[in-house]
Parts: C-alpha cells; sequence; structure tokens
C-alpha cells in the first residue's frame, strides 16, 4: 500500500463520490480508479460498490477505513518526526570529551548550540582519553573531544587547537620565581604522573626518551584531578594540558609554562571515517568550530602544522 492509495481511498470512503476525491485530492477520475483499484488488487478483494448513482463502502471497506485513516496520520507523524529532526527542531546526540575538555572548553560549545538548537538534546560522557576514543570506535557515541588518537584507522580527527603542556607545581614553590620551568628543573623534584595506559603518561615519556631524559616517579595514580590535589598538597609536581590550568588553581595548585622540551598536542573532533554524522551531531561539530575559532587566545592549528 502506498500512501497515495490510502489517500484515494479515504477520500472516496468520506465523501462516497468519486468527482468530490478528485476535486478534494486535485486527481484525474482515472488515475483515482486506478489507485483504488490498485489497492484493492494489493488487499485480495473490492473496498467499494459503485453504480452510476451511488458509491458504498463494502463491509471490508467499512472495517478498513478507520485503519486506513490511521496509517495516514501514522505517516505524517513519522515524516514530519522526521523533518523535524533535520531541521533541528528535535533530535538527541551523544558526545564523550576527556575531563580537561568537558571542564574547560565543552561548556561555552554546548551554550552556544543550545541558544542555537534550544530543542536538541545532548548526553554528555565526560571520561578519560582512552574511553573516547573507545566510545567513538563502537559507535556508542557520534562524537568523541580529546586529543588525536594513535593507531585507529576507522576514526578521524579534525583539531581545533594545539595545547601545550604546562608544568604544576605546590602554591610555595620555588619554582614560581620565574614566568617558566625547565623539564630539568621539573625533574628534580618528586613527580607525580598517571599510571598507565594513559595517553598522557604515554606522550610524556616519549617526548623525554627523544631528548634523552628519564621520567622518574614518586607517586602515580590513575585520575588527573588526584594528581593536582596531590601536587597542591606538597607531595611533587607534575604536567597537564593547559586546558586544565583553570582546575589546577580551583583545586589549590600553580601552573607554569614548561619548556625543553615544549610537549605540545592536537586537540579536536574524533568521529568513524566510515559514518555520516546526524544533523544533530553535525551541528555540533560546526558550533564547536565557531566556538573555539572565536574563544580569546584560541589557535586553530594551521596546515601541515
Amino acid at each position: 500500500m502506498t500512501p497515495r492509495q490510502l489517500k484515494a481511498f479515504t477520500s472516496v470512503a468520506q465523501t462516497l463520490s468519486f468527482a468530490r476525491a478528485c476535486e478534494r485530492l486535485h486527481m484525474s477520475q482515472p488515475a483515482l480508479s486506478l489507485a483504488i483499484r490498485s489497492l484493492e488488487q494489493s488487499l485480495g478483494g473490492p473496498l467499494l460498490t459503485r453504480t452510476t448513482r451511488q458509491v458504498r463502502l463494502t463491509p471490508e471497506g467499512a472495517a478498513f477505513l478507520p485503519q486506513a485513516l490511521q496509517l495516514l496520520a501514522d505517516w505524517d507523524n513519522v515524516r514530519e518526526r522526521i523533518k523535524q529532526r533535520f531541521t533541528l527542531q528535535t533530535g538527541h546526540v551523544t558526545v564523550a570529551a576527556m575531563p580537561s575538555f568537558a571542564g574547560n572548553v565543552l561548556p561555552r560549545i554546548l551554550r552556544d548550540y543550545r541558544q542555537r538548537h534550544p530543542n536538541v538534546e545532548v548526553a554528555v560522557h565526560d571520561v578519560v582519553q582512552e574511553q573516547v576514543v573507545e566510545m567513538v570506535a563502537t559507535g556508542r557515541v557520534e562524537i568523541g573531544f580529546g586529543f588525536e588518537p594513535e593507531g585507529e584507522s576507522v576514526l578521524a580527527f579534525e583539531p581545533l587547537f594545539i595545547d601545550p603542556f604546562v608544568a604544576i607545581v605546590p602554591a610555595g614553590s620555588p619554582l614560581l620565581a620565574a614566568p617558566s620551568v625547565s623539564w630539568a628543573q621539573l625533574l628534580n623534584h618528586n613527580f607525580i604522573a598517571l599510571q598507565r595506559p594513559s595517553s598522557t603518561r604515554r606522550l610524556i615519556e616519549e617526548s623525554l626518551a627523544a631528548k634523552g631524559m628519564e621520567l622518574r616517579l614518586a607517586l602515580e595514580c590513575h585520575q588527573l584531578a588526584t594528581v593536582i590535589q596531590f601536587v597542591a598538597a606538597g607531595l611533587g609536581v607534575s604536567v597537564a594540558p593547559s586546558l586544565c590550568q583553570q582546575q589546577v588553581a580551583a583545586l589549590g595548585a600553580r601552573s607554569l609554562k614548561l619548556s625543553r622540551p615544549s610537549i605540545r598536542k592536537p586537540v579536536g573532533l574524533i568521529t568513524r571515517a566510515d559514518q555520516q554524522l546526524s544533523t544533530a551531531a553535525e551541528a555540533i561539530r560546526e558550533v564547536a568550530r565557531d566556538s573555539v575559532d572565536h574563544a580569546e587566545g584560541s589557535r586553530r592549528p594551521r596546515p601541515g602544522v
């Protein structure tokens, strides 16, 4: 059955007139008759009886009429709901973001998104980088916000900005006497790091190894917030993405520019390379680009950087 056939039948059934049904539907009488005949053939019997003077419903036609009207109503409802999703009058999107991004950049993106599309529901998973990558790769979320994933051919990455790592030191540290600190200076203090398989830990170790330096640990733990709290308590020093500077200050530690070697890592959008985003998710991508572009001090990476 097609909507055209159902509309032809219901119009004749409600008006009991082929002529009036033709006027209502703006169809020719041969086209109307063909639509009803095709419907009757598909169902297996007549729905209408027609004489030169009148049109009547057969018993089967009378039984089918309310169901046909419901089918048309359902058809219109489904079509309208899909149109609303395409026009972002309604919808739902799920994203994942590493905590440093979720706590510092994502609120601005979601604020702008809600202003543009207030009727779209957004679910956010604030999880560590490795889980962001896993959730996008397995299709649990459409978009992830985090560092560029390594060795994931199924994923696509679009950088939004380059984030330098900063040193984290206690509030009373003598290192705060200078505006920046080198790795050589930092490694003279007890170092606190995230446990493996943290991508941040791996990046730090690889960057230091490339300069012939070794990371010797005093403490390690799973959560970056815990690392910062340990530093604030005077147990040692650490490093973190500059995205975390607001969190560092809130937890009572201090951050410093870090050099020799400088560690920088792209932060951006992670999606599946083989899947098209929903309209709602595509809109989040557009808002993220705009929001980062207009943020004070943000820097979009140049091609080839």
